[in-house]
């Protein structure tokens, strides 16, 4: 019970420090004098070169069992180069972000690997610890609103710095090594070989792509696109809050969810309410609605991660557990996020806000027809195998 406190701590801390500097990042670039396409491209690059690097990361955490000095410096290194951002220049801007990324592209496949662990020893779930991250991220969304309403979003890297700081201290108090990671009996190349041979599972990343990208127009252009029809970032942070805080119910009873429903159509179901949440915006870009399709998050989101992650850990071995989490990662937040960022940057900049929704709500709608496909396959599976169970009985 005590790692389960320490890990809900750590998960609040972080959500703390996300909420209240991820979403108003691109505010503090438009400040700095970058447009919305400039600001697609430096994230794409920062993204594209963290991902090369992220498999290093999970071979430190499984072969040399390093989890928590991997999971400290995924927190404590981004948190000090903040205060880089006040900066100016793009190139200056464009390596801080990446050798930010670098580190914090590792948070979640190694926080994860913590949580499942200690969830599965307890007889929790894992959602019950990481709905303290949308707790803490509804919280700092919210209150980096009225922080940069009242202060100046030039020093919104102060706030980000303490909750990370703190999430760090914490990090410092959990096990060397989460407890179900064992030493890796194959290389990093074979488990990466074993998952990808599965074209089921590249469904599930083909589609895990294709949704999550749309993300990309909701955390790093939300507030810019929101201005864009009138809107002001006080309101902004209220949008956000709701949509953190609505990932808490949703991920209490997503545990539930899943045993009724398995983790394939679960994702199917969070993939189709993401499909409803882009098609409303698309039909009515106003500040209010805006405002108001928030409440779907926990729903699309929340329901579509939770699963994810139990899916990948489901069908990955024991001593492969961060590796697979980043391999999973590395699609869903570090290729989703270059191509999004890339994308919804350009749509932003040059078509707007309406036609920017309406890219998503078609990736949003491709990405479904994949993982119909990925929940058809497992019914076709778990049929097969009572078949099989009936004629041998």
């Amino acid at each position: 019970m005590e790692k389960l406190s320490k890990l809900r701590g750590f998960y609040l801390f972080l959500g703390l420090a996300g909420g209240s500097f991820g979403s108003y990042l691109s505010l503090l670039l438009v400040h700095n004098g970058l447009n919305s396409g400039q600001i697609g491209i430096l994230m794409a690059t920062g993204t594209l070169v963290a991902i090369t690097i992220q498999p290093m990361w999970g071979i430190i955490s499984d072969r040399y069992n390093q989890t928590r000095l991997v999971l400290i410096l995924s927190v404590a290194v981004p948190a000090l180069l903040a205060v880089f951002y006040r900066s100016e220049y793009f190139i200056v801007l464009l390596l801080v972000y990446t050798c930010s990324t670098i580190f914090s592209s590792t948070q979640a496949p190694i926080a994860d690997s913590y949580a499942i662990s200690a969830a599965n020893r307890a007889g929790a779930t894992y959602g019950s610890i990481r709905l303290m991250m949308s707790i803490g991220a509804a919280l700092g969304a919210y209150a980096g609103g009225v922080y940069v309403s009242t202060f100046s979003v030039s020093t919104i890297w102060l706030p980000f710095l303490f909750f990370n700081l703190i999430a760090v201290l914490i990090a410092f108090t959990l096990p060397k090594q989460a407890e179900e990671n064992h030493m890796m009996r194959q290389s990093f190349t074979q488990g990466v070989r074993q998952l990808l041979g599965n074209r089921v599972f590249l469904a599930f990343l083909g589609g895990s792509f294709l949704v999550n990208q749309t993300m990309a127009a909701f955390g790093t252009y939300f507030v810019i696109a929101f201005q864009s029809v009138g809107g002001s970032t006080r309101y902004a942070g209220i949008a956000l809050f709701l949509a953190s805080v609505t990932n808490v119910p949703s991920m209490l009873f997503a545990s539930k969810v899943i045993k009724r429903l398995g983790r394939e159509r679960t994702l199917l179901l969070g993939a189709l309410i993401y499909v409803l949440r882009w098609g409303i915006q698309v039909a009515f870009p106003y500040p209010s609605v805006m405002i108001g399709v928030q409440v779907l998050h926990g729903l699309s989101f929340g329901f579509f991660y939770i699963a994810a992650v139990e899916y990948v850990s489901q069908i990955t071995s024991n001593e492969m557990q961060a590796t697979g989490q980043s391999v999973f990662n590395m699609v869903f937040a570090g290729f989703s996020g270059i191509v999004g960022n890339l994308l919804n940057g350009f749509l932003l900049n040059q078509g707007g806000v309406e036609v920017m929704n309406l890219s998503c709500m078609l990736s949003s709608i491709a990405g479904a027809m994949l993982l119909f496909y990925v929940a058809r396959s497992s019914r076709r599976k778990l049929s097969a195998t009572l078949s099989s169970g009936g004629a041998q009985a």
